[in-house]
This record gives structure tokens, C-alpha cells and sequence, in this order.
């Protein structure tokens, strides 16, 4: 692996790694794996998230879905449109509250599709913990608001609303909320937390893991000496917390990730946490801390129980393929491109494939929705024999 730093950014990392160090000796020698996560991404001025630095597109550390195609935004319009607009005929706003927006390029595809269909947001509010991320998306939502002539309101929140009433956007957020990692040892769970020895992070197993904290794919198989997977009590909690705060509508979001059977496959020896930088996948999670993004996959089960226990209506889980199919991503194509004309199709076409196919996006990304005081025919989410969750009799 070919990885190229600036002076600057050796300098940026080592500071962190120097703050986190010290964070551990004020903890005994030992800091469980979720609170290093959380320096690692967000600690002020210094996290990966924090600092301002370009992360997402060609010449960043990843790629998401908004960022390939347009085509991801307008198709979730399809899911959208009638529940926004049987929120305004009960007279309350049509809104849209996006977590995490990244360079805005989903929500203003969004704002795009809508105004194309004859339907204006009254809001479109996001919550942003990255501050170049959140001045990028000031910029290019300003300038197509603008542009579309549109009303909109756009205000960036602190925190959720309560009693919200409307729609709930998070594309690939979950995966990057800090989690433990544990491992199995001698027939035992134990939390595998970070130590700091000869100037090196390193993996080091602490106190045994309390069996209340184990879903149940942990109890129930045999899993080989030093398995290692995670624990994903703050995406869970979030998960509560945005449940609890949606009085009326819909919660969407995308990521990559299993069900629980899946999830915790014996196979699966080794976890799912991965840091990526500059499109290159890296397995060490402490390599260059602050200059690396760090991601596990979701665990499904245990995000749709956490909404149904905040009294969700219903909850949705299918591939990113089959939602996108069912949201009408074929016909949106055809009706911004032409087929006979390869020389403008083919980027369309392109996009589609890296969207959809199994080998790229298509299986492993992951549609969940969850509906709350809402009887709504959710596109995208209609047929029956989608893989994965869907209801309460399906977990």
C-alpha cells in the first residue's frame, strides 16, 4: 500500500496520537475501542471529521452514492413524495431533516427531483458535525435553491427536533457512530479495548462483557478462540433517540451491513471495522489516527428493535438494489437520458451499474426505513419477497 503524507499531516496525526496516549494513561493503560473511535473521528480540531479535510469523492477518502449519480436522490423522491404530500394535507410542513449531508449533494439532487415533479419543500434542515462538510453543503444548496427559484428554508440544527413531524434522511451515518469491539476467549466475551506500549496503539482485551449486553447471535453459537466482532450500543441508543423524537413520517437511511445472523457469522472471525484514506481500504484501525476515516458495517436486528420499541409503526430492511429498482431508478434514467445517444448515457448508465450490481454497491448497502402514525405506501420498499426485515413478524 502506496500512502503519500505531507509533513503537515504526519504532524496532524501524531498530535492526536499523542492526546489519545495520554487519554489512556489517564485511564489505567486501557480505553475501550469506542471512546478511541470517537477520538479518532471527532475529537475537536483534531478528528477525522473535525479538522477539515477533503473526504469524499475522487480526491477524498471515499465515494458514497449521491456523490456517483443524481439518479440516488431523485429515485428516493419516489419514496418521499406521498408522505410529504399527505403532510400537507393535514396542514403541517413538508420537511426534510437530514443527518450527515456530505458535500449536500444528496439533499440538492433531492431538492432537484421534487421541483422537477411540481412539489416545494417548505424546509430541508440538516444536522452537520463536520464544519467543512457543513460549509460545502451552505454553498451548493444556497446556490440551487437560487437557481430553482425555490421558497425552501434551510436552516443547519444543533440537534433533532422533538415531535418532528415529516421526513428523516441518513445516508451512510450509523456505520460511523463509535462501537466496542470484544473478543472471545477461553469460552468468554471480553471488551477489546486500546492500550499504548513503546509508543505503538495496540489491541489489548479487558474486563469480561456483561451477558445482558450480548444479543442473543453471541450466546447462543460457538465461536472460535480470539473471534473478534462489535458492539453497537451507541448506534442503538441513537437509533432510540431518533425514534423517540419522530412524532409523524418516515426515517430513511442507507448503509452497508448484515442482519444479526449474518452479522455474527462464526466465519466472520475478524469484526467488520475497517479505516478507510484516500480510497484505499486499511484493516489497522490505528494507522495514521485523525487522517483515516473508520467504519463497521450496521447490524440490522438490533437497529429496527430499538425503533419498534420507540413505538415505530413498521420497519423496512431490503438491498440497495431492489429499493432502487422499486423506487423507479430505471424509469428516472430513461427520462433524463437517452439510449440511443451513448455519448450522454453511458456516464448514466455507469452510475447505474456501480448503484445496482451485486459486485459493487447493490448487495452489501442496505435500505432501512422505519414509519411512525403513518399508513403510507412506501416505494422502494413494496414488494413482498424483498430480502431481509421487514415488519414486526420478521426479526
Amino acid at each position: 500500500m502506496d500512502i503519500t503524507l505531507t509533513s503537515l499531516e504526519t504532524e496532524h496525526s501524531q498530535l492526536l496520537k499523542d492526546k489519545i496516549a495520554t487519554q489512556i494513561t489517564s485511564e489505567g493503560g486501557w480505553m475501550p475501542f469506542s471512546r478511541y473511535m470517537e477520538m479518532a473521528l471527532y475529537e475537536p480540531g483534531m478528528g477525522y471529521y473535525s479538522a477539515g479535510a477533503h473526504k469524499l469523492g475522487a480526491g477524498g477518502d471515499f465515494t458514497t452514492a449521491p456523490e456517483l449519480s443524481p439518479l440516488f436522490g431523485a429515485a428516493i423522491c419516489s419514496t418521499f413524495l406521498p408522505i410529504l404530500e399527505g403532510l400537507k394535507e393535514k396542514g403541517l410542513p413538508a420537511q426534510i431533516l437530514e443527518f450527515g449531508a456530505g458535500t449536500g449533494k444528496l439533499a440538492t439532487s433531492i431538492l432537484t427531483r421534487l421541483s422537477d415533479l411540481g412539489f416545494y419543500l417548505d424546509r430541508y434542515d440538516i444536522i452537520e458535525i463536520s464544519p467543512d462538510l457543513a460549509q460545502r453543503q451552505k454553498e451548493s444548496i444556497t446556490n440551487v435553491v437560487s437557481d430553482l427559484g425555490l421558497s425552501t428554508q434551510c436552516d443547519w440544527l444543533s440537534e433533532l427536533p422533538k415531535d418532528f413531524k415529516g421526513i428523516i434522511l441518513a445516508n451512510e451515518v450509523i456505520d460511523a457512530i463509535p462501537c466496542d469491539a470484544i473478543i472471545f476467549q477461553n469460552g468468554f466475551w471480553y471488551w477489546y479495548g486500546v492500550a499504548f506500549e513503546e509508543n505503538v496503539l495496540l489491541w489489548k482485551a479487558g474486563k469480561p462483557v456483561a451477558q445482558a449486553l450480548l444479543p442473543e447471535s453471541l450466546l447462543s453459537t460457538n465461536f472460535s478462540e480470539g473471534y473478534v466482532t462489535e458492539l453497537h450500543i451507541p448506534a442503538n441508543a441513537w437509533m432510540h433517540h431518533v425514534a423517540q423524537h419522530l412524532n409523524t413520517g418516515l426515517f430513511l437511511t442507507f448503509d452497508y451491513g448484515f442482519p444479526e445472523s449474518e452479522y455474527y457469522h462464526p466465519q466472520r472471525l475478524e469484526g467488520t471495522l475497517m479505516a478507510h484514506h484516500r480510497h484505499h481500504a486499511i484493516q489497522d484501525p490505528f494507522y495514521f489516527p485523525g487522517l483515516c476515516d473508520l467504519t463497521t458495517h450496521v447490524e440490522w436486528s438490533q437497529i429496527a428493535r430499538s425503533a419498534l420499541a420507540e413505538n415505530a409503526d413498521d420497519v423496512f430492511l431490503t438491498n440497495q438494489a431492489a429499493y432502487l429498482l422499486d423506487a423507479g431508478i430505471g424509469d428516472i434514467a430513461l427520462e433524463i437520458g437517452n439510449p440511443s445517444n451513448p455519448e450522454t448515457f453511458l456516464p448514466i448508465s455507469n452510475s447505474l451499474q456501480k448503484l445496482l450490481s451485486e459486485a459493487e454497491m447493490g448487495e452489501l448497502f442496505k435500505a432501512f426505513a422505519f414509519t411512525k402514525n403513518l399508513n403510507a405506501l412506501l416505494p422502494g420498499f413494496t414488494l413482498e419477497d424483498l430480502p431481509g426485515l421487514r415488519g414486526r413478524n420478521r426479526l
